[in-house]
């Protein structure tokens, strides 16, 4: 059975838990208190960060890695294109998430001038959603998952306006219709309350 080292808060333990849900893999969860992380963690990764899953001993940390690990292990449902451009597309949009996640942390640290960085990096996501109505390209995919948990928390728990942002906004509405988002959303509602 696959375990996966978690923390509910942590976005990049949101793409894994969406993954998991999408493609309905049994699995247990294994709860990480990051502010007093365990000795043994170190073992499994040695950054010390999650998520990890394990699987008959097998080790694997990095959300964006465990991510394509289950969709080319579990392939059903396809979290991918068929097409290789547009597999190479979604690809490329989880290479560059620190464009989009380096602006929502110092939004998040209350820096200077990173409201406007943020919003900025939100309008590129409205761009891109303008020509299709998922960011992995015509289907629900890989590169909503390693975006979405980052737009439902700066919403949810920062209190960002998507209000300028109709293609994101939309783009939401569509993925909070899924099961798996649903879930996420409890979760980060959890922490705002």
């Amino acid at each position: 059975m696959l375990t996966l080292y978690d923390a509910p808060r942590c976005p990049y333990c949101a793409r894994v838990r969406i993954v998991l849900a999408e493609k309905d893999i049994p699995h247990e969860t294994l709860v990480i208190d990051l502010a007093n992380r365990p000795a043994w963690l170190y073992e499994k990764n040695p950054s010390g960060k999650v998520p990890v899953v394990e699987e008959d001993g097998w080790v694997l940390p990095e959300s964006a890695v465990i991510a394509e690990y289950l969709e080319e292990r579990y392939p059903e449902p396809p979290l991918l294109p068929a097409d290789p451009g547009e597999r190479a597309v979604a690809r490329l949009l989880v290479f560059r998430h620190e464009d989009f996640s380096d602006p929502y942390y110092a939004l998040r640290r209350k820096e200077a001038d990173a409201a406007e960085a943020f919003d900025e990096a939100v309008g590129v996501l409205d761009a891109m959603l303008e020509q299709v109505p998922y960011l992995t390209g015509r289907a629900f995919g890989l590169a909503d998952v390693g975006y979405v948990p980052w737009v439902l928390r700066a919403r949810e728990l920062m209190g960002v306006s998507l209000d300028p942002f109709p293609a994101v906004r939309g783009w939401l509405d569509r993925l909070e219709g899924r099961p798996s988002i649903a879930a996420e959303l409890e979760v980060v509602g959890a922490f705002a309350r």
